[in-house]
C-alpha cells in the first residue's frame, strides 16, 4: 500500500536512507501505518489521504502534508475535494495553517505530473452544486 500511495521513488528513497539507528522506525512504519492501518477494510485509500491531509493540516507538517497531497492524487482525490478537504481545514485547523496547506498543494497541483492526474469536476456538475448550495445558505451582511 504505501508504495501504491506514495510511489516507488519514495519509498526507495526511505528505505535507502535507512541507517542502524532508523531501521527500526521504518519497519515500524512499514509494518503498522501501512501495513495494518492503511489496509484496514473501514475505508477507502481516497477517504484515507483526506483525512491524513487534514490531520497533517492540523499538525503543521509541511514535508509529510506534500508527500500525502501527492498520495491523495495517486488515490484519485480530484482538485476539487482537495480544495474542501483545505477549506474545512481552514475552518477547524486554522487560516494561517491551511493558507500554508493551499500553497504546498497549488505547487503541486501546477506542475506537470500531477496536473495531468488531476480530475476535476464538470463546470456542469460546479455550477449546479453552487446553485443547490447558494439557496441553504444564508445571505451575507
Amino acid at each position: 500500500i504505501r508504495r501504491k500511495v506514495l510511489g516507488d521513488a519514495h519509498v526507495d528513497r526511505a528505505v535507502a536512507s535507512a541507517n542502524p539507528f532508523t531501521e527500526d522506525f521504518q519497519d515500524l512504519l512499514t509494518r503498522y501505518a501501512w501495513g495494518e492501518v492503511w489496509t484496514r477494510p473501514g475505508l477507502d485509500l481516497r477517504t484515507r489521504s483526506c483525512i491524513t491531509v487534514a490531520m497533517l493540516v492540523a499538525l503543521n507538517r509541511p514535508e509529510e502534508r506534500a508527500l500525502h497531497i501527492r498520495g491523495a492524487v495517486n488515490n484519485g482525490v480530484t482538485r476539487d475535494e482537495l480544495r474542501e478537504v483545505l477549506l474545512q481545514s481552514a475552518v477547524y485547523c486554522g487560516v494561517p495553517a491551511a493558507n500554508t496547506a493551499f500553497n504546498v498543494a497549488s505547487e503541486i497541483l501546477s506542475s506537470g505530473r500531477w496536473r495531468k492526474l488531476m480530475p476535476t469536476r464538470t463546470s456542469v456538475t460546479r455550477c449546479a452544486d453552487r446553485a443547490s448550495s447558494t439557496r441553504a445558505r444564508p445571505s451575507r451582511p
